[in-house]
């Protein structure tokens, strides 16, 4: 434009509407209504397809057209950076405990073991007694299924451990008459409401121990706390702590969507994915309902886009486009995963096993 001129003549105007095309920014029909600046319904109009775009891409290789993916991409993922270093601390620490204790729970060594699986009404166990069997082939006897928050099968814990203790040897263990149990696991697997479930069983009391939705909340192996007087017994409550090696990728994104590593150390939106990826595969589509969908959903950034619109989640964006930046509002991405995840955790989708495909 010469300076001091006025507008472009109509030919630059309709160049420059095309360019814009070109370039994929998105342009209203002459016959619909422009809509409101701001509004998530807008953004979806203005940007739908647009700043999703990584996010389908990745969704749909891989994808047939009218059915579920078969496989999830997996490559060039950094496995070991998403575990933080405090686990090697805990784990010197549990180790300089050990004299300290009578029974060791889920774990295995010379000293008699119990294994809990707790959140049993997030699973779907239709497979509990494969699982059960399989665990016996391993060696793995004293098995527990547990849900600590309605203290289901909780009471089934002090009797079986003061009977394997009574029934072994007490290897390195300092002469106290009481029990020490100590409790491991991996992170955000119920470890301290196991503590505060047998607490209000045993002794009537209330929590002696913080817990939490996210892995990391206990750092430190703590103090002994009191779960039971007759007999009297204690708990050593300890961090979550991970394998130092993780066998696949796949394995550490199903130890992701269960909390067990933080989520922005994967990638909220990844994990969304693969919990869609895994939930369509197996045909558990409780989001469909929960969500109010039409059907279900193979692409993640479609699937994203109806939940940030349902939550009324937006953000605002820079947008390239023929004139320039202009800031537009678009579904927000992120804030749709965590909310599915949290969904999913919540045992809101209905029960699933991740592991269904080694029963």
């Amino acid at each position: 434009r010469v300076p001091g001129s006025r507008r472009p003549p109509r030919p630059a105007r309709a160049h420059a509407r095309r360019a814009r095309r070109n370039r994929g920014a998105p342009e209203l029909s002459s016959g619909s209504r422009a809509p409101r600046r701001g509004s998530v319904e807008g953004a979806a109009r203005r940007l739908r397809g647009r700043g999703a775009m990584r996010l389908a891409l990745r969704a749909l290789s891989g994808a047939a057209r009218g059915g579920w993916r078969e496989s999830f991409p997996l490559g060039g993922r950094d496995v070991a950076r998403w575990f933080p270093g405090h686990m090697a601390k805990g784990l010197k620490k549990m180790q300089s405990s050990l004299r300290l204790v009578d029974c060791l729970i889920e774990t295995l060594g010379l000293r008699p073991h119990v294994l809990v699986l707790n959140k049993m009404d997030l699973a779907d166990l239709r497979g509990q007694q494969e699982i059960t069997r399989r665990l016996e082939a391993e060696g793995l006897k004293n098995v527990i299924f547990t849900d600590c928050v309605r203290d289901e099968n909780v009471r089934q814990i002090v009797p079986l451990v003061t009977e394997l203790v009574a029934r072994s040897c007490r290897y390195h263990r300092s002469e106290r008459p009481e029990h020490c149990i100590m409790v491991i696991g991996v992170p955000n697997v119920g470890k301290s409401s196991l503590i505060n479930s047998l607490r209000r069983q045993h002794l009537r009391k209330g929590k002696a121990t913080r817990v939490g939705g996210e892995p990391g909340i206990t750092r430190a192996v703590m103090s002994r706390i009191q779960v039971c007087e007759r007999p009297l017994m204690f708990l050593l409550d300890t961090p979550g702590v991970l394998a130092p090696r993780i066998e696949s990728v796949e394995t550490g994104l199903k130890l992701a969507l269960c909390g067990a590593v933080l989520d922005h150390l994967v990638g909220e939106e990844t994990l969304a994915d693969y919990l869609l990826y895994t939930l369509n595969r197996h045909e558990l589509f409780g989001y469909v309902q929960h969500y109010g969908l039409g059907g279900a959903c193979n692409n993640v950034a479609s699937l994203l886009e109806r939940v940030a619109l349902k939550l009324g989640k937006a953000r605002k964006v820079k947008v390239l486009t023929g004139t320039g930046d202009v800031n537009v509002t678009q579904p927000d991405y992120p804030a749709a995963a965590r909310h599915f995840l949290r969904t999913f955790r919540l045992g809101l989708l209905g029960p699933v096993m991740l592991d269904q495909d080694i029963l």
